[in-house]
């Protein structure tokens, strides 16, 4: 696991942690944002009754469920975990609605099972600030690796969760259906490149950078 902890703004002794945990075939990283008892989980991908039942051990209460995008690999285990917390809300953007409808069948196409997960949710506009319990980051589209991509920046933790934007020395992937490969490169540059050089980087995959790091470095950009 990988973690970053923090003091939020508001003066809070109790500060914004951030655990990465890989899950399923494809070892996407979902994400716990905890914040005393409350926790947000980001893209629960694989394992979600076992991950709602280390929620319960911990003692943390769900607030919501954050998407940065809805490729299979990212929220097969969403229909498990609403199970374990009726009336949680699922938030992401709202172009990737078809992505979220066919899930299950895009992942048939690679071999993968998954529950096709529920398909309500509450949209995120770009440039929202969005709060659950005592979590809260501000969503950035970052399209181009699905059209509704969302980075999640936690500015007082000085971290954002990039999905499959940005990765360690890498990109995602666009030569998936409505995948934009010019789009994703500009997306990055506006929205993740212009954070402070410091901003921890916790990609969908892999481990943890520094948008420093990938500004100087990455050699997609």
């Amino acid at each position: 696991m990988t973690g970053a902890r923090a003091k939020r703004s508001s003066g809070s002794e109790a500060g914004v942690e951030l655990i990465a945990v890989p899950l399923g075939e494809l070892q996407a990283n979902a994400y716990l944002a905890i914040a005393g008892a409350d926790v947000v989980v980001v893209d629960p991908g694989s394992e979600g009754e076992a991950l709602a039942a280390a929620l319960s051990e911990r003692g943390l209460e769900l607030k919501a469920v954050w998407l940065t995008h809805a490729h299979f690999d990212h929220v097969g285990g969403l229909a498990a975990l609403r199970r374990s917390a009726p009336g949680v809300p699922v938030r992401m953007h709202h172009a990737d609605e078809p992505l979220l409808k066919a899930a299950a069948a895009a992942a048939a196409r690679w071999g993968v099972r998954i529950e096709q997960p529920p398909t309500d949710y509450v949209a995120i506009a770009h440039g929202e600030t969005v709060t659950a319990g005592a979590i809260r980051a501000v969503a950035l589209h970052t399209p181009g690796h699905a059209p509704g991509h969302l980075a999640f920046h936690f500015p007082d933790v000085g971290a954002v969760l990039s999905g499959d934007a940005l990765f360690k020395g890498s990109i995602g992937r666009t030569d998936l259906p409505l995948g934009d490969h010019d789009q994703l490169i500009a997306s990055i540059r506006r929205e993740l490149l212009s954070l402070p050089q410091a901003t921890l980087v916790y990609p969908g995959h892999g481990g943890p950078t520094t948008i420093g790091a990938e500004a100087c470095g990455n050699p997609f950009l």
